[in-house]
């Protein structure tokens, strides 16, 4: 296959195949809309096998799809005053070049399965390739039992320029904010910073855990991780020499900026 709506196109046929109940009357055929149903029946993927084959062809096409992107390298940002371990950065952090980055996972730890959803994890899970589900419910299989909010796990990030993906479990917030909350949100950054101290990894990139539809609220998010990272670090000195804070609206940019001046 020479270019990448070969490759979409052969994917999609690939997939159908596995899943006939998604067959569309009519194939769609502009890019966008077969590049949205490629991305849709990936979501939707139970953790199957596959074929190297198929591995190939979406390693070659997710790769196309990543250079489309404007790929920025942790070595390249500007720390923050206060710390120079300490970085914030606005952007797509499946765009992000570092050592890890943080997925806001569920607790079955499989990836979101709602085709082409706006959340961190279907972007993840999307840019890394189905192998990521596949490592995913691997590691569940043999741990027994759903990950508990706070915990955290690590798996390759596959087709993703970074090169570790950890899944943290945040709180739900359905009611009123409690303790409770702060305190398993706090765990995410502390499980996620152990693990990469025990994997060698020197930078690390966080989303705003527990934001959006898990409904913590976005100031006291960003206050319990801003003061979390500080003081892991503070027992933690000489193990991680980047740790980004990654945020997509402007309003969480405004709220780290005042918290990191």
């Amino acid at each position: 296959m020479t270019n990448r709506r070969e490759q979409c196109r052969w994917l999609i046929r690939k997939l159908l195949e596995e899943m006939p109940q998604y067959q569309y009357p009519v194939f769609p055929y502009t890019e966008v809309r077969q590049r949205r149903l490629l991305r849709s029946l990936m979501n939707v993927r139970l953790p199957m096998p596959v074929s190297e084959e198929f591995l190939k062809i979406q390693d070659a096409y997710l790769h196309e799809v990543m250079a489309e992107k404007e790929i920025t390298d942790a070595e390249n940002l500007t720390p923050c005053s206060a710390d120079s371990r300490l970085f914030l950065w606005q952007g797509d952090i499946t765009a992000l070049r570092c050592d890890a980055i943080v997925n806001a996972a569920n607790s079955q730890l499989l990836g979101c399965f709602q085709p082409c959803h706006s959340c961190v994890d279907n972007m993840i899970h999307t840019m890394s390739g189905v192998q990521l589900r596949l490592a995913c419910h691997e590691m569940m299989e043999k741990q027994g039992h759903e990950e508990p909010a706070g915990g955290a796990k690590i798996t390759p990030g596959f087709n993703l320029p970074c090169r570790y993906v950890l899944h943290t479990v945040g709180p739900i917030v359905n009611g009123p904010l409690t303790d409770t909350h702060k305190e398993q949100l706090a765990s995410c950054y502390r499980s996620c910073l152990n693990l990469a101290k025990e994997n060698g990894i020197g930078s690390i990139a966080f989303c705003c855990i527990s934001t959006g539809d898990s409904s913590f609220p976005n100031q006291e998010a960003a206050e319990v991780a801003v003061r979390t990272v500080k003081g892991w670090l503070e027992k933690n000195p000489k193990v991680i020499n980047r740790i980004i804070f990654n945020v997509f609206k402007d309003k969480d940019r405004e709220l780290y900026e005042r918290l990191l001046a």
